[in-house]
């Protein structure tokens, strides 16, 4: 069976408790992400993604320099890097997020996305299930 550490980005590029909504929003332009995971002295402590930043940033009218820590989602869901791909995606499916932070020891090793799962040949039927499961709920108007 795959692992995570078979099939994750390395080398994620983060933020940290010190930046604001601008920043963040300015790093996914530049970098073509909808997500950056928060770290505090290496370790994950949030992940903010462009979906937080017109919600709880922009559309209850904060200024570009909020904190970061403000608008953040601080409830995470990660794995390791010898989580299994079934496992990893039975987690995506049951929480509907589409990215997992990778983390040794509380640490930012890397991250996993739905597109990680989409490029590859997934022969486990139950990890295809929850993900299409995924993909389906979002695009019918149910995003989490």
């Amino acid at each position: 069976m795959e692992e995570i550490r078979d099939i994750m980005t390395e080398n994620v590029e983060s933020c940290t408790l010190l930046d604001n909504m601008f920043e963040v929003a300015v790093k996914m332009k530049d970098l073509n992400v909808g997500a950056i995971p928060i770290v505090d002295q290496e370790k994950v402590v949030g992940m903010i993604t462009d979906r937080d930043i017109v919600i709880r940033g922009v559309a209850e009218k904060h200024p570009g320099s909020t904190k970061v820590e403000d608008i953040m989602s601080k409830t995470l869901v990660t794995v390791t890097p010898d989580t299994s791909s079934k496992e990893a995606a039975k987690l995506m499916a049951e929480h509907q997020i589409r990215r997992l932070p990778v983390v040794d020891n509380g640490k930012l090793i890397g991250i996993v996305s739905l597109g990680d799962f989409a490029i590859r040949e997934l022969t486990d039927d139950q990890a295809k299930k929850a993900l299409t499961e995924i993909s389906e709920q979002n695009y019918n108007g149910v995003q989490h």
